[in-house]
């Protein structure tokens, strides 16, 4: 039997963990859910909020799951497993309880039948800067143990306000994957996937150097090989496992850049940008490059460079802006300059 997957959502209150999970229910998770909530005095109002969705709420109003019951946590955990059957667990602990309490509850529990997914803490992007201040400790446990943030009320903040909180998301944790683009643009299909690390940064660096290794390899066995970018959309998901062998000897070869930005670009800029990096004395060697970018018109710039064929286009929003570049000597302070990175 499938384990049963086990989500934790933190979060300060306000923060908007119960929208968040709201618009997850609704456009994203799919198979049979248990909510475990456990807020101060606000469970009977949030019960009922949830309850039309047609979960189920283990309501546990025996006190807070993340201090010393571990014991009843644990029995309650079972409970739900054995008369649920759930595919995935929900915990929303209450909005000043440490993470890592809640994921070491968790664990101790001891069951061997759920695994523990991932941990996302909602950040209000507008108060990060003075909760962190004000409630350092809770709050940073909040950050530092997260596998996601995902940034609340951005709509209408300033660049440079937003590009601070990811800057202090950054200090105490830099491997999360962040989201900094207003919830109304992004579907909980791509929340979701961002969460599970299957559309990060470092997800798609691989997945370009891979295609930039295959480039490689393709030119030393055939120098008519301009025909393949036309098909190279479709196939990207499929051709990044060939070359595991390759891997030692990949990194050795390429550098690469790779950055999230929740920065606002013009197509000019972009355009420019591709067409410079095919000035090899000024760039180094660059071999693909790809990222996603907000506009400054709010329409998403999507691109794609291999040499000699930057292709340009707008579709449709990212949980964040990401620049992915690799080649051989990067010339790193001038690459970086032309995204204003």
């Amino acid at each position: 039997m499938a384990k049963v997957k086990v989500d934790i959502f933190s979060g300060f209150l306000g923060a908007g963990k119960t929208t968040l999970i709201r618009k997850l229910i609704k456009e994203a998770y799919d198979g049979k859910i248990v909510l475990i909530e456990n807020e101060f005095g606000e469970i009977g109002i949030d019960g009922g909020f949830l309850r039309d969705t047609g979960i189920q709420i283990n309501e546990m109003n025996s006190g807070c799951i993340c201090c010393t019951l571990v014991g009843d946590f644990k029995t309650a955990l079972r409970q739900v497993i054995d008369q649920y059957e759930p595919e995935r667990i929900l915990i929303e602990p209450s909005g000043v309880g440490k993470l890592s309490d809640v994921i070491i509850a968790v664990q101790d529990a001891g069951i061997d039948d759920i695994e523990l997914n991932g941990f996302t803490t909602v950040v209000d992007a507008k108060l990060c800067k003075m909760y962190m201040a004000n409630f350092g400790e809770f709050y940073e446990n909040q950050v530092e143990h997260a596998s996601s943030v995902i940034l609340s009320h951005t709509k209408g903040l300033s660049e440079a306000k937003i590009k601070e909180c990811v800057d202090i998301i950054r200090e105490h944790n830099d491997h999360a994957s962040i989201v900094t683009t207003d919830w109304d643009e992004l579907t909980g299909k791509q929340i979701l996937d961002t969460m599970e690390q299957k559309k990060t940064l470092s997800a798609e660096l691989d997945r370009l150097r891979e295609e930039a290794y295959a480039e490689e390899e393709a030119h030393h066995h055939e120098h008519e090989h301009h025909h393949h970018h036309d098909h190279e959309h479709e196939h990207e998901h499929e051709h990044h496992h060939h070359h595991e062998h390759g891997h030692h000897h990949a990194d050795e070869v390429f550098s690469d850049i790779g950055e999230e930005t929740a920065g606002k670009y013009t197509m000019e800029q972009i355009e420019t940008a591709l067409e410079t990096l095919q000035d090899e004395e000024k760039c180094g060697q660059i071999l693909r490059a790809k990222g996603i970018v907000e506009g400054t018109d709010g329409q998403w710039i999507h691109f794609d460079y291999v040499p000699g064929e930057p292709e340009v286009r707008t579709g449709g929003a990212e949980t964040t802006g990401m620049i992915c570049v690799i080649g051989v000597d990067i010339k790193e302070d001038t690459v970086r300059g032309l995204f204003g990175l």
